[in-house]
This record gives structure tokens, C-alpha cells and sequence, in this order.
């Protein structure tokens, strides 16, 4: 598909009113999403569950897309509530011992805190690299690494300070050492490459109502095949067994795959949306998406250090994203007085640890990134 940014832009009706920048927070849905959710919507409404046989044909659609999204095998995704979710699902059902170690980032978001800290009455000990002015160093957290390390688990892009890190560089150390590698990417699928199979990703978990531009109470968990045995389905439901249609049957036969680990009923309509917002994404192209992307957030951190704004993060090669957070100088107003004159001038921004974050996607541009350099004092 051919990236015309007019065109893309009309299937956002945000873009009317509104500069939305808040992405990294809760997304907009586009025409094709609202529309995909509406006709499920109708014929529920209109036929109950007549048609259920369609549905799982869409269920089995998106599960291909988001695959082919990350580079997985089909088999090898699993719908899930959202990150926790997902990240719960790895972190309770791993056969740990008294003295394992996960390794981790200090400034990883709470989904991906939690998790780890419940199993300290196991004995697991959750470790973390500090990040130094908005950036990891990947050897401090390789020092970290030792032979107790079952597990490296880290956010694709910090939701604070925006650093993407190395993933293929974690990866690779990972599968040296025997570690499961365990990414968040909640802050980056649906707008940088993942490719689960080159950056030996054991497991993943994104929500979608992000970056994916989808709804809320729907994600995907990726898990690799490599360490499917090792991860015991902690809850069951009459879907987790391979003869799931036969209600009468007894048999504890795990589903193949990731499947196993959908419990239950799926949130169907959350499904045929997140199709939908992966259909476009796919389209457009995730390399057209991300160099938008980046081209409009360099545009607006060049725009603030011009005007002297301290800008959390880096932007060197690879480790930018679709964050920006910035704080107001010495002498100007607190971050939460230009978020309100933000909020008053319609642009979506957010308020994070004393910093105004502002998280654009494809379909913004830089004449709204020079928009809100206009209105900041």
C-alpha cells in the first residue's frame, strides 16, 4: 500500500477535532475498527449466535495477523485479557525453584513489576537495572545475569522515557546463556518491527488498545514453542483441552500450543476489532508506520531543545520511539499547567512523573507537532 498520509489520516475522525498524541496512554479507533466492532455488534443483536461459526473464522483471521505482525507461527499465539494478563500467564505458570532470579528494568511500568514480585514467597528474587537519564546500558544488564537467571524480562519501549531497546542484542544474549527471554510490547507492536524469530523472543505480551489502535480488554501473548512445555496453563477452562467441542469428555489433553492457554470464551468483539487495526496496519506497512513515526518525533524533540524544553530519553540510532516526554525549563510553569493549555487547545497529551509525554502515530503530522510547540510558553 502506498503511504498517503491524507488518506490514512481520514480513517482517524479524531484527526477533525483533536491533535491526538496520547497513544501511549489509550488509542483512537479508526472507520475500519468501528466498523468491523458495529457489524458484530448488529448481527448479535439481530441473530444471538447464529452465526458463531463466522466468528471463529475472524478469531482465526486475527490470530494469523497478529503472527504474521511479529513473525510467529500461528499456533504460537494466544488472545489474552491484556499485558498483565499475558505477563501473569509466563511468571505463575513456570515450575520455579527457591533461589531463581528474574532480571529486569527499575522503570518498567506495574504490568510488568507485579508478576515477578508475587513469587518472592517462592524464593524468586526480581532484580533491576537502573535507566540513566532516559537510557539502559545493555552490558549492566548482562552483569546482572548470573546462573541463578531463569528469566530477562523487559518493556520493548519504556513507557516513561520512550528508550527502545535492543532487542535483537538481548535476544541473542538470552539464548547464549539458556534464559527465557520475555518482552512487554505494549509500547511498541503495531509501531516498530518485532520479529520474534531473529530476536529469539521466548514470550511477548501486548495489549492492543494502544500502539495496535485497537480496543481495550483484548491482547496477545506470543509463546515460543521452545519453551511451551515449561509453561504449566495455571488456569483452566473448557477450552484449555484438545476436544474441547465434546463437553462430555473428561480427558486433561492440553490444547496444541498457545491455545491451551485461552481458558474460555473469547472477548470476540475486541477480536474482530484488533483485526481490523492489524488488516490497516499491515497494509500501510510497520517500516512506513515507523519512519512516520519517528520523523515526527525528531521533528518535535528538535522543536523543544530549541526552546531550551529538557527532554527525557535518546534519540540515537534505534533507540527512539514514539514517545517523547519533556518537562518545562528552570523558569517555566510546571509540566501540569501545559498539559492543561494543551488540553485546552485540543491536543491529546499525558501527565507522567512530572513530565508532559506526547505519543503520536502514522497518521500525525508535523505541522501538529508545530502546533504544539506553538502553544507551549
Amino acid at each position: 500500500m502506498t503511504f498517503d498520509l491524507e488518506k490514512i489520516r481520514s480513517e482517524f475522525p479524531v484527526t477533525r477535532q483533536w491533535v491526538y498524541c496520547n497513544h501511549a496512554a489509550v488509542a483512537p479507533i479508526s472507520n475500519r475498527v468501528a466498523k468491523a466492532i458495529q457489524g458484530v455488534l448488529t448481527d448479535l443483536n439481530e441473530f444471538g449466535a447464529v452465526h458463531w461459526k463466522s466468528w471463529g473464522k475472524t478469531v482465526q483471521h486475527a490470530r494469523q495477523l497478529a503472527a504474521r505482525l511479529i513473525n510467529a507461527d500461528v499456533d504460537e499465539i494466544a488472545f489474552v485479557k491484556n499485558t498483565s494478563d499475558g505477563l501473569s500467564l509466563l511468571a505463575t505458570g513456570l515450575d520455579w525453584r527457591s533461589g531463581d532470579k528474574v532480571v529486569s528494568i527499575e522503570s518498567e511500568f506495574p504490568s510488568n513489576v507485579y508478576p515477578w514480585l508475587a513469587l518472592k514467597s517462592r524464593g524468586v528474587e526480581l532484580v533491576g537495572v537502573p535507566e540513566r537519564q532516559g537510557r539502559v546500558d545493555l552490558d549492566e544488564i548482562e552483569r546482572l545475569v548470573d546462573a541463578r537467571t531463569r528469566v530477562l524480562t523487559v518493556s520493548f519501549v519504556q513507557y516513561l522515557s520512550g528508550f527502545k531497546i535492543d532487542l535483537d542484542a538481548l535476544g541473542e544474549m538470552c539464548r547464549r546463556r539458556g534464559i527465557i527471554f520475555c518482552v512487554d510490547a505494549i509500547q511498541g507492536m503495531g509501531a516498530f518491527e518485532i520479529d520474534v524469530k531473529r530476536q529469539k523472543i521466548d514470550f511477548l505480551s501486548a495489549d492492543a488498545h494502544k500502539w495496535m489502535l485497537a480496543t481495550e480488554g483484548i491482547g496477545v501473548a506470543y509463546v515460543s514453542k521452545q519453551i511451551l512445555a515449561r509453561i504449566k496453563p495455571t488456569v483452566l477452562g473448557w477450552m484449555s483441552v484438545e476436544h474441547f467441542n465434546d463437553f462430555d469428555r473428561r480427558e486433561l489433553e492440553f490444547r496444541r500450543g498457545a491455545l491451551r492457554y485461552e481458558c474460555g470464551s473469547l472477548n470476540t468483539i475486541g477480536i474482530y476489532g484488533l483485526a481490523a487495526a492489524l488488516d490497516l496496519l499491515l497494509q500501510v506497512g510497520i517500516e512506513h508506520v515507523s519512519r512516520q513515526i519517528l520523523d515526527v518525533t525528531s521533528h518535535l524533540v528538535e522543536g523543544l531543545c530549541a526552546r531550551g524544553y529538557p527532554v527525557l530519553g535518546s534519540r540515537r540510532e534505534g533507540e527512539g520511539s514514539g514517545i517523547v516526554s519533556f518537562r518545562p525549563g528552570a523558569r517555566g510553569p510546571e509540566a501540569k499547567e501545559i498539559h492543561r493549555r494543551l488540553e485546552g487547545a485540543k491536543i491529546a497529551t499525558a501527565l507522567r512523573g512530572g513530565y508532559v509525554r506526547v505519543a503520536p502515530h502514522f497518521y500525525n503530522t508535523k505541522a501538529e507537532m508545530d502546533k504544539i510547540l506553538s502553544i507551549l510558553p
